[in-house]
C-alpha cells in the first residue's frame, strides 16, 4: 500500500481526542529539504515490525524505536483498512531498549489481519512517526468453520561462527526464501541469535575467497553486557530479508545456547575463557534472558513464572504446536549416564513434562507438533569432564543401551505417550546445522515402550554448517535422509544452509514435510498420515 496513504490515516491519529495532545497535524512545509527535516523529527523504527504466537483471536505485534514514544497499533481485516481497531499501547523507554508489545485480541479467526505500527513521539505528542505496515494470517478456530490448508516453516540458528550480514551477497537471503513460500507461521528453533560469536568485518573462506560482514561494536566481541546482549538483536534486524519475513509472517520464537553462551548448563564455565571480563555465568543468563524476552515477539508468561519460553499455541483443528524449553530447566552437562531421575539428568525437568504430556492428552487437533530446539537421538557432544569422560550437550550420551541420564525423562514422556495412546505427535527441531529426517523405530530399540515417531531436522540460517552427528540407538533411531557439508564450519555461500516447510492437507488431513535448501530447492519429501 502507498506510503501517502499509510502516512494519510496515521494522521488520523490526531482527530477526535482519541490520542493525547494529537489535535493537530504537523504545519505543512514544502521542498526536498523540509521533507528530511519533517522525516528527522518523527520516530523512527530502526528493528522493523514483527508478529508473533499468534492464535485463531489474538497475536502479537512487536516494534522498537529511535526514541521515548508511545505504541499505537492500527489493525483491519482488509487491506484498504476500511474497518479499522485502533489499539494504544504502552510507552517504549529507555529501560526496555524502547521495545515493545501490543497483544491485539478479538481478531477475526481463520482470516487475514492488516495492521500498521504508529509511534508518538514522548517529546511532542503531536509528532508522529509514519506508519509502519504489517501482516499476518491467523489460524482457524477450534471449530465452526470449514477447515484450510495449514503451511508453515521453521529452521534455527542465525548469524553462528561469524557469518553476519554480507550485503555483497545479498544479506541472510535464506529467510527470502522461507518468506517466498508464504506459510501462515515461521518456527524459529532457537539459537536466534550467536552471543559467543564475534563478528569481523571479513572471514577467510578455505577457498580462499572473503567473506565481507556489516559489523556493529556489539557484535565485535562475545555479549556480557545488556546492551551488547541487545545488540545482537538489533544486529539480526538491520537485516533487509528478516525484516521483510518478520512484517509479513507471524513467529513463534524459542531459544537454545546461543542467546546465552555456547552449550550453557548449570555447569558452564568461562573462567579460563579469555574473551569474558564478566566470569559471573548466572548474571550472563540474567542479562540474556531480559534481552531474549525484549526482542522476541512472544507472549509474554504469567508472574508466576514471567520469562516462561514453553507454552501451547493452539493452530486450529489441525494443527497444536507445543514448544518446549530443554535448556533452562536441564541439569548441568556432565557423563550423562545416571541411573535416575534426579536434578542432575533433568533436561526439561518435571514441572515441563507434566505440561506437556496434559497438554497432549487434552488436543483435539489431529497433528501435534513438538517444537524442540534439540534432537533426541543424535549425539550432541560437549568436550570433557575432569575425569576425561564425554560431556553431552543434549540427551543423547553415547551409550546405545538402556535409558540413563537425561534418557531417562525422555523415556518416560514417551512411555506415557504411549499410554495414552497419543497418535499423530512430530517433533522439529534444529540446533547441529544439517537437515535430516529420523524414524524414531521401537522394534530397533533398546528401550522398546514407545509409538514409532518422526523427527525432522533443519538449519542452520546464515551460520556455519556441521554435521552429521552420529545417531544413539537407544530409542531406535533410522536416519531416513541427511545433508551435511562434506568439510565442516561450510560457510553460507557453499549453500548447506536449511529449512523444513510442513503442508497439512484439509481434506486428507496428511502431514508432508519438505526440507529445503538455501536455492528453496526441495531436498526430501515425507508424507505423514493422519492415524
Amino acid at each position: 500500500m502507498d506510503r501517502r496513504i499509510f502516512l494519510s490515516n496515521a494522521l488520523l491519529l490526531a482527530g477526535a481526542g482519541t490520542v493525547p495532545g494529537l489535535s493537530s497535524a504537523q504545519p505543512a512545509q514544502s521542498g526536498a529539504a523540509a521533507v528530511v527535516t519533517r522525516d528527522a523529527m518523527r520516530p523512527q523504527f530502526p528493528s522493523g515490525v514483527q508478529s508473533g504466537d499468534a492464535r485463531a483471536d489474538s497475536a502479537i505485534v512487536w516494534t522498537r524505536s529511535d526514541r521515548p514514544a508511545r505504541l499505537w497499533v492500527e489493525w483491519s481485516s482488509t487491506a484498504s483498512f476500511a474497518n479499522l481497531n485502533r489499539v494504544r499501547g504502552p510507552h517504549l523507554l529507555e529501560d526496555s531498549d524502547f521495545t515493545g508489545r501490543v497483544d491485539l485480541t478479538g481478531l477475526p479467526a481463520g482470516q487475514e489481519v492488516f495492521y500498521r505500527v504508529v509511534l508518538q513521539d514522548l517529546h511532542n505528542e503531536r509528532v508522529l512517526s509514519e506508519p509502519m505496515p504489517g501482516h499476518l494470517r491467523l489460524p482457524a478456530a477450534s471449530h465452526g468453520k470449514p477447515l484450510r490448508d495449514v503451511r508453515f516453516a521453521w529452521s534455527g540458528d542465525t548469524a553462528g561462527q561469524g557469518f553476519g550480514i554480507n550485503e555483497a551477497w545479498g544479506g541472510m537471503k535464506i529467510y527470502e526464501q522461507i518468506r517466498k513460500v508464504n506459510p501462515d507461521f515461521f518456527l524459529h528453533s532457537g539459537d536466534t541469535i550467536y552471543a559467543d560469536g564475534p563478528i569481523a568485518a571479513q572471514l577467510k573462506l578455505p577457498d580462499g575467497s572473503t567473506w565481507n560482514n556489516l559489523v556493529t561494536e556489539e557484535v565485535s566481541k562475545v555479549a556480557e553486557t545488556l546492551n551488547e546482549y541487545r545488540g545482537r538483536y538489533r544486529y539480526n534486524l538491520m537485516d533487509a530479508n528478516i525484516r521483510r519475513l518478520s512484517a509479513e509472517v507471524p513467529q513463534i520464537w524459542q531459544w537454545d545456547d546461543h542467546e546465552v553462551s555456547n552449550n550453557w548448563s548449570d555447569s558452564k564455565d568461562v573462567s579460563g575463557d579469555a574473551r569474558y571480563t564478566e566470569k559471573n555465568v548466572p548474571l550472563l543468563v540474567a542479562r540474556a534472558s531480559r534481552a531474549f524476552l525484549e526482542y522476541a515477539p512472544l507472549r509474554r508468561g504469567p508472574d508466576a513464572e514471567s520469562e516462561r519460553v514453553y507454552r501451547h499455541l493452539p493452530q486450529g483443528p489441525l494443527l497444536d504446536v507445543f514448544v518446549v524449553d530443554m535448556r533452562s530447566y536441564r541439569g548441568p552437562n556432565g557423563a550423562n549416564l545416571q541411573t535416575d531421575e534426579t536434578g542432575e539428568s533433568a533436561f526439561m525437568g518435571r514441572p515441563q513434562i507434566a505440561w506437556l504430556l496434559d497438554g497432549l492428552k487434552r488436543s483435539k487437533a489431529t497433528w501435534k507438533v513438538i517444537a524442540a530446539d534439540m534432537p533426541i537421538g543424535v549425539q550432541v557432544p560437549d568436550g570433557k569432564d575432569a575425569q576425561g569422560r564425554d560431556k553431552w550437550e543434549a540427551i543423547a550420551n553415547g551409550d546405545d543401551g538402556v535409558p540413563l541420564g537425561r534418557e531417562l525423562e525422555i523415556a518416560r514422556l514417551l512411555r506415557e505417550i504411549k499410554r495414552a495412546s497419543i497418535k499423530n505427535i512430530v517433533w522439529l527441531t534444529a540446533d547441529v546445522h544439517y537437515t535430516a529426517a529420523n524414524f524414531y523405530d521401537p522394534r530397533k530399540a533398546k528401550f522398546t515402550d514407545f509409538l514409532p515417531f518422526w523427527e525432522f531436522i533443519s538449519g542452520p540460517l546464515n551460520a556455519g554448517s556441521f554435521g552429521p552427528n552420529k545417531p544413539d540407538a537407544t530409542f531406535g533411531v533410522q536416519v531416513v535422509y541427511e545433508k551435511a557439508p562434506p568439510a565442516q564450519n561450510a560457510a553460507p555461500s557453499e549453500g548447506y544452509q536449511f529449512f523444513g516447510q510442513v503442508d497439512i492437507d484439509a481434506k486428507t488431513k496428511a502431514f508432508t514435510v519438505n526440507l529445503k535448501d538455501l536455492t528453496g530447492a526441495t531436498l526430501f519429501t515425507k508424507t505423514l498420515r493422519a492415524a
